[in-house]
């Protein structure tokens, strides 16, 4: 009788656990965002403007490599942001990948050929 009660305690939490992820919300990243981002080359303060619709991003990059249109996803407060810009004649895919905390998010960016770095920004609205 114990292993019967313990194997429907134990189905019992596992169908709560799966019914709440389920139901996990993505994180808002609608809004205008503050960046700053540490390479090896350097360190820069991107500005990202984004849209949200359901899991789907877009929006618009502003910084050192220029403006450039951006999409991107969010899967709960797992984010991923990518746009393709032209630096001094070559083509350049960049990407941002990391997580949200309400207001805040940090993560690690790709800049292509150029390297990687980290990145935190706080959103301003």
């Amino acid at each position: 009788m114990n292993s019967l009660r313990r194997m429907l305690l134990a189905a019992s939490a596992a169908a709560v656990m799966l019914t709440t992820s389920a139901f996990a919300a993505d994180a808002n990243v609608a809004g205008e965002w503050d960046l700053t981002v540490e390479t090896q080359a350097g360190a820069g303060n991107p500005h990202f403007s984004l849209k949200q619709d359901g899991a789907k991003i877009s929006g618009t990059y502003k910084g050192m490599l220029g403006e450039s249109p951006v999409t991107g996803t969010v899967k709960g407060n797992d984010i991923v942001i990518s746009f393709q810009v032209n630096a001094q004649g070559t083509d350049l895919a960049v990407s941002y990948t990391g997580t949200v905390d309400g207001a805040n998010m940090k993560g690690t960016v790709k800049l292509g050929e150029l390297g990687e770095g980290t990145f935190t920004g706080k959103k301003t609205s």
